[in-house]
């Protein structure tokens, strides 16, 4: 998928991406998540589909470490797609006179 994405992966993420491939104990999602932010930190791809999914589980795990964490955002943010959706607006009840 070539989809013109100006992001790329910073120092910062690239130096946490990397800690996450060298840790024995991190998960596997959280290694495919680091794996995709290193491949972009120099190249202009974008986040898979897989890797995005990935990168979301590393997100919400809890035991996940800080490094792994900042690789799996930077990977969610080089995928392409659909728009930040939006939140619904509160409705406000009118007041009965």
């Amino acid at each position: 998928m070539a989809m013109n994405k100006s992001e790329s992966t910073g120092s910062k993420a690239a130096k946490a991406a990397a800690k996450v491939m060298k840790d024995p104990k991190a998960s596997k999602d959280a290694k495919t998540a680091a794996a995709s932010a290193l491949t972009q930190s120099k190249s202009k791809e974008v986040t898979s589909k897989k890797a995005a999914s990935a990168a979301a589980r590393t997100l919400k795990d809890k035991g996940a470490s800080k490094e792994a964490k900042t690789a799996a955002a930077s990977a969610l943010t080089q995928r392409p797609g659909k728009a930040a959706a939006k939140a619904p607006a509160k409705k406000v009840a009118a007041k009965k006179k």
